[in-house]
C-alpha cells in the first residue's frame, strides 16, 4: 500500500482510478484498508477543491419538503395561513424566527440553515 496526500489534479484522478479497482475489497484487508484511507484523501481533496454550497433556506425547505413528500398546504400553520405559505415559499416575504423554529421542529431541519440569509424575488 502505498499512499500519500492528494496535491494535485492529477493525483485526485488517479486516486479516484485506484479506488474504483479496490473499492469492493474485504474490510480489515490489506486492500480493504487502503480503500478506507483513500477514500478519506478523496473526501478531503473535494471538500477543498470542490466544496458544495448548502442550499438558501426556502430551497432547504422545499428539498425537505420533496422528501417527506409534502405539499405547500401541509406548511399552513406552520409558517401561518395558505397565502403565507405561498409568499414565504415564492421569497415575497422572509422567514421570522418563529417560522424558523415551527419549521425547525416540522422538518427537522437545522436553524443553522434557515436563519441564512436571501434574496426576495422581485416579482
Amino acid at each position: 500500500m502505498k499512499i500519500h496526500p492528494i496535491k494535485t489534479e492529477i493525483d485526485y484522478n488517479k486516486s479516484l482510478e485506484r479506488l474504483e479497482v479496490i473499492f469492493d475489497a474485504l474490510p480489515d484487508s490489506k486492500e480493504g484498508d487502503e480503500a478506507e484511507v483513500l477514500a478519506m484523501l478523496i473526501d478531503n481533496y473535494e471538500n477543498k477543491h470542490y466544496p458544495i454550497d448548502a442550499p438558501d433556506p426556502i430551497e432547504a425547505i422545499k428539498i425537505r419538503m420533496e422528501e417527506m413528500d409534502m405539499k405547500q398546504k401541509d406548511l399552513i400553520g406552520v409558517i401561518g395561513g395558505k397565502s403565507r405559505v405561498s409568499e414565504v415559499l415564492n421569497k415575497k416575504k422572509k422567514l421570522t424566527v418563529e417560522m424558523i423554529r415551527n419549521l425547525e421542529e416540522t422538518l427537522s431541519l437545522s436553524a443553522s440553515i434557515l436563519v441564512n440569509n436571501y434574496q426576495l424575488s422581485d416579482n
